[in-house]
């Protein structure tokens, strides 16, 4: 584990320039889950995400001559957008590799803050693949996102925030994607009250720290597929896997659709934006992926907020259909004046809000005569889609629901 005095001076370093984020009791979550749960809104940091913690204090660590060089980093986004933030901080260049495939919100924001982006490779490996060549190459510092000590202890002012706040937790629960904050989180714990429990929650679709943790060595993935690109991390850091295996209880995953339903909880009922990786301590409390009791109190990170805005939509449109608020239909009408009109009559006397509607007479698969209606309708729940289908069909409809 890294020292605690190693983390406390860290979190004397980044107290001037980073939030003190707030960690406050969820009740809606705690009432949904049966338990105390807290979130601590590191998607609420200046960059949106912890990641500023263990950049400025990598970077306040350097030497000048180092800092003078400029700095180089692989990043999806947030890690990107703490070593800009931070450089600039230090009136020092910062250069980010990031994979091709970075949500655009990540890239411009990363921008923003005066760094260059170079887009490089299929995801955050093939990155940090080509930011280790480059920064060789170009004589420039590497600031490595996780398998760093100066960067994990800046990442583990997290902890000491938390339990300044809430000083009795039974769990503190820890998104991994390459194990830095997990690493840095668990070093306090363990070092200042080791009865609290550290669950760890890898992304089902990229599960290399929970394979290898099960393994007690190292298990590298051959590619990642998760909407959580955060915590898309296909190789292992052996020198992470070794502070986890020391300091963490347990590893769990949660999969995209659990990923998703949090999203669009903490959205809905806690009016709280958080990406796919921040989102996935809440998943696995709301999927019950480790065990825990009424009377226990629980602390979840939300480790970043930076999310993309058509992920987003995408998350909240399928999160709409699956609670029943909207439902697509498909029917096939004579197409005749006023079949359409007859059809959105039957659906005016079911209360049903039309709020989008498609009317094809083209396709080869009708009949002659025919016409495809495609309609997206405003609903109240299963109750009020079953009592829709139903007058439907005694109007004479057809019709086919499209999940």
């Amino acid at each position: 584990m890294v020292e605690l005095s190693k983390i406390v001076q860290a979190k004397r370093r980044v107290a001037s320039i980073v939030n003190k984020t707030p960690f406050v009791h969820a009740p809606i979550l705690s009432s949904e889950v049966g338990a105390e749960v807290f979130l601590k809104k590191e998607n609420l940091q200046l960059t949106g995400a912890y990641k500023i913690r263990g950049a400025y204090n990598k970077i306040a660590s350097l030497s000048d001559e180092d800092r003078k060089k400029g700095v180089v980093a692989a990043s999806a986004g947030n890690h990107a957008q703490g070593v800009a933030y931070s450089a600039r901080e230090f009136g020092i260049k910062a250069t980010i590799i990031m994979p091709e495939a970075t949500p655009l919100l990540k890239v411009t924001g990363t921008k923003d803050l005066g760094a260059e982006v170079i887009l490089h490779g299929d995801n955050y490996d093939e990155a940090y693949s080509f930011a280790m060549d480059y920064a060789k190459k170009n004589g420039l510092t590497f600031i490595h996102p996780f398998e760093d000590e100066d960067v994990i202890a800046g990442q583990g002012t997290v902890a000491l925030e938390m339990i300044d706040e809430v000083n009795d937790l039974d769990y503190i629960v820890v998104p991994i994607g390459g194990g830095g904050l997990i690493s840095g989180v668990a070093s306090v714990i363990k070092q200042i009250d080791p009865k609290i429990k550290v669950i760890g929650v890898n992304s089902l679709g990229a599960p290399a720290m929970y394979n290898s943790y099960k393994a007690k060595k190292v298990q590298n993935l051959s590619s990642v597929r998760t909407i959580a690109d955060g915590i898309a991390v296909r190789d292992v850091s052996e020198i992470n896997l070794k502070h986890i295996l020391e300091c963490v209880d347990e590893v769990v995953t949660v999969d995209d659709e659990e990923i998703a339903n949090a999203i669009l909880f903490l959205l809905e009922r806690q009016k709280l934006v958080v990406e796919g990786g921040g989102a996935a301590s809440v998943a696995a409390i709301m999927h019950k992926k480790f065990s825990f009791k009424k009377e226990h109190k629980i602390g979840a990170i939300l480790s970043g907020g930076n999310i993309d805005v058509q992920m987003l939509s995408v998350i909240i449109e399928k999160g709409l259909i699956k609670s029943h608020r909207k439902m697509k239909l498909l029917i096939t009408l004579i197409d005749k004046p006023g079949a359409l009109m007859g059809l959105t009559d039957t659906l005016r006397v079911a209360n049903a809000n039309i709020i989008e509607i498609d009317y094809d007479r083209t396709s080869t698969k009708l009949s002659y005569g025919d016409a495809k209606i495609t309609i997206v309708l405003e609903t109240k729940g299963k109750e009020h889609q079953e009592e829709i289908l139903e007058k439907l069909t005694q109007n004479g409809y057809e019709a086919q629901v499209e999940v």
